[in-house]
């Protein structure tokens, strides 16, 4: 079954995947808004660990109204533009379209789900690290890896069809039987990398190679692994140690929270940090740390 890819958010996660598909001649149509311009004229670029391309000539679209329906619909967008979602959706669904959430956080789905009723939905997890770096160009510095996962899908084929055409692009994809799992599992790395990279103006490497800060990103990792285990998902306190080991070989790297500060872009503080603390707390588990993580990142987001 050949699928109509639509892509709304074409940066880093939207430009690198997208791009993937293309490349191999797969039907992608992207939703570009600023770097349309460029992208018409000059193509999608991406400079990549695994090998630098460049398609000279993509479907761009400055409007969805412009965009065909499509079969699946990866959401790319930071979840702070979420509130756009209903009326960017809406153009591209015929009746079995499948939009897939390609954002950290937790409460994605049900937030959407609740605005949207009936369309189908699933969960994406970029492993990845990636940057747009410029108009219409990505730079893929490490690692790749998608996990998928269900939220309402009536069809599971559609799924396995979609994580069937990444492995033959050459993304490592898989499918996860349990989307809220797979959520929970991202967030044990997003919650002190991207906050304390932010709040200590710094990138990964040189906060896992300090003593100190190290001990506090485990420690919040392991917060966050019990507050899920109190919510009923059953991840491993070993997984810390795990992410810690993953980062130390990472290269250097800014997360997507800190190149938002940086910019001068609002940060995704509602799904990574406010709704975990929320959800875990309704189970009876207080995130202490992360709720200090919280409160200074809504401070320096009120004031930078």
């Amino acid at each position: 079954m050949a699928i109509r890819y639509g892509i709304i958010g074409t940066g880093a996660l939207g430009g690198f995947y997208g791009g993937m598909l293309a490349r191999k001649g797969h039907e992608v149509h992207f939703l570009f808004r600023s770097d349309f311009e460029h992208v018409h004229r000059h193509g999608l670029k991406v400079d990549s660990v695994n090998g630098n391309f460049h398609l000279p000539e993509v479907n761009a679209y400055p409007s969805v109204s412009r965009m065909p329906v499509c079969d699946v619909i990866l959401v790319c967008l930071k979840t702070t533009g979420n509130h756009l979602l209903p009326e960017l959706i809406k153009p591209l669904l015929h009746p079995g379209t499948v939009v897939v959430l390609l954002q950290n956080g937790l409460g994605l789905e049900e937030t959407l789900s609740a605005r949207l009723p009936g369309v189908q939905l699933a969960g994406g997890l970029a492993f990845i690290c990636s940057n747009k770096i410029g108009p219409g160009h990505i730079h893929h510095l490490d690692y790749g890896k998608l996990i998928i996962g269900s939220h309402n899908v009536l069809d599971p084929e559609i799924l396995k069809q979609v994580a069937e055409d990444f492995l033959e692009v050459g993304v490592h994809a898989e499918l996860s039987g349990d989307l809220r799992f797979a959520r929970w599992q991202k967030l044990v790395w997003n919650v002190p990398f991207n906050g304390m990279t932010v709040v200590l103006n710094t990138t990964t490497d040189r906060l896992i190679a300090d003593e100190s800060a190290r001990a506090l990103a485990y420690e919040m990792m392991l917060e966050v692994i019990r507050g899920a285990n109190q919510c009923g998902v059953p991840l491993k306190e070993s997984l810390a140690q795990q992410m810690i080991d993953m980062t130390i070989k990472m290269k250097p790297y800014a997360p997507s929270m800190k190149l938002d500060y940086d910019f001068r872009r609002p940060m995704e503080i509602e799904y990574i940090y406010s709704k975990p603390i929320e959800t875990a707390l309704k189970a009876g588990f207080v995130m202490h740390k992360i709720s200090v993580l919280e409160k200074q990142l809504r401070f320096i987001q009120a004031n930078h």
